[in-house]
């Protein structure tokens, strides 16, 4: 068996575990870093990057649908457009591909070991890796558990043939003419509406008493509206049960009315479980929260000498918080002083409109007993949003009523994911309404809209 040694150990090279080893390389660390499939996780993979190339595919074809039926508000007309499901997926696939090699190279420049392989824990430092080649064990100082989360089964309704998961749903090459998405969060509801508009037709199965429950309700709205302009139905309090007797539909039940919904595919997207079994773990003494790794403000575990981030250490189960753990980690075992003192992390929902969350909702900070101020102004009004054809949503502020603290902003429209990185800065530098108001915002664009929200929270919209 091979032996190699080193001072830092990363198993998992999804976003955290990259963005952690790369780090540590930069200061100097001696890293390896073992991943059992490809580098990038499944964020880079099967997640965050294919799912969006497929959406904005599914959106271009859309558009192109609506010229073809001379629905388009611009004017545009063109005969029937048609859409190579194979070669869209093939497109996805040299982004992701690009990607991976990017990620790889980086880990290479910043002089970090790769290993492929499943891992194992043997004691708290010793780890052996099943590679190609045959075992290799890996001692190190120190250890990061990165190794990220996977889609939750259904008892029931296990993955396989007709019943996929977001994995199979991203690599699909032939477009199924009826899907069934069980779970109306925003991995089902992002891809059921990318299939929706290139042409399948899409039902919605939730448990609960809405869509999009990990968002308040004034957010999810503007969404529900779309789908069903979209064509998409949506049941909610509703459970799946099984698949019909002829595989051809998903037997389902609406408050104790059972009923069945066409289904050539069914689209699991309950929720995602972290990985935490079968690389070894009961060989070393962890203290769980739940099904999670428990952590503290530096992401050290109950065992001294092993960090655990991402995914596997609970909620948010987002990519960009993993990657802000993973690089904090790496300059903790490097020696420098850090600790987890995020104000917020923001939350992006790619669905049509898109919606974004930052900091407290205005029922969270009145639940926190905090006063509020809210400002919200809507798209309709904005001249940016009126060119685009997207005027539906809007921009919140929520803030305290005393010293007008911004605690949350939060909008659902198109495109704002790219005003997430503004929300997040003006609530992790402690802005206050008037620094949001006073800051000018460039005309004509959608983030005029976040100034007009503070306005409006200070009593004084000028565009409504």
């Amino acid at each position: 068996m091979k032996e190699i040694s080193c001072k830092l150990l990363v198993l998992g090279a999804g976003p955290g575990g990259y963005v952690c080893a790369i780090r540590a390389g930069q200061l100097g660390v001696d890293t390896v870093i073992v991943e059992r499939a490809k580098a990038g996780g499944t964020c880079l993979n099967v997640g965050c990057i294919p799912s969006k190339a497929l959406i904005h595919a599914a959106d271009e074809y859309h558009k192109l649908h609506a010229a073809a039926s001379g629905k388009s508000p611009l004017g545009l007309s063109l005969s029937s457009p048609v859409i190579d499901l194979e070669r869209t997926v093939a497109w996805k696939d040299g982004i992701v591909g690009r990607l991976n090699s990017g990620v790889t190279g980086l880990l290479k420049k910043a002089g970090v070991k790769a290993v492929f392989g499943e891992a194992r824990f043997v004691d708290g430092k010793t780890v052996d890796v099943e590679t190609e080649t045959g075992q290799q064990r890996i001692r190190a100082e120190t250890v990061v558990i990165a190794t990220g989360s996977a889609p939750v089964e259904l008892p029931d309704l296990p993955f396989g043939g007709s019943v996929i998961s977001s994995t199979e749903a991203l690599a699909l090459t032939e477009l199924p003419e009826t899907l069934a998405v069980i779970g109306g969060g925003y991995i089902g509801l992002e891809l059921g509406t990318a299939f929706a508009k290139l042409g399948s037709k899409v039902t919605v199965l939730e448990a609960m008493d809405r869509i999009l429950p990990q968002y308040d309700a004034e957010l999810s709205r503007p969404v529900m509206k779309r789908l069903g302009e979209l064509g998409i139905e949506v049941f909610t309090r509703t459970t799946a049960k099984r698949l019909s007797a002829d595989k051809r539909g998903l037997l389902a039940e609406e408050n104790g009315r059972p009923f069945e919904v066409p289904a050539k595919k069914v689209l699991v997207t309950v929720g995602r479980g972290p990985v935490t079994e079968g690389w070894g773990i009961q060989e070393i003494d962890l203290d769980r929260s739940g099904r999670f790794i428990r952590t503290d403000d530096q992401c050290r575990t109950s065992m001294r000498g092993i960090y655990a981030i991402g995914d596997v250490t609970g909620e948010p189960m987002l990519a960009h918080r993993a990657m802000a753990q993973g690089e904090m980690v790496a300059e903790i075992v490097a020696g420098q002083k850090r600790s987890w003192d995020k104000r917020c992390i923001p939350a992006v929902c790619f669905t049509d409109p898109e919606i974004v969350s930052a900091g407290f909702s205005p029922e969270e900070a009145r639940a926190a007993g905090i006063e509020v101020r809210i400002g919200q102004f809507p798209f309709q009004a904005n001249g940016r949003a009126m060119t685009t054809v997207a005027e539906d949503g809007f921009v919140r502020v929520v803030a305290r009523a005393d010293n007008h603290l911004v605690l949350g902003i939060h909008a659902v429209g198109h495109a704002v994911s790219e005003l997430s990185a503004a929300f997040a800065l003006a609530i992790e530098m402690g802005a206050r309404l008037e620094d949001v108001a006073g800051t000018i915002h460039a005309h004509p664009t959608q983030s005029e809209a976040f100034q007009e929200a503070a306005f409006k929270a200070l009593g004084h919209a000028l565009h409504i």
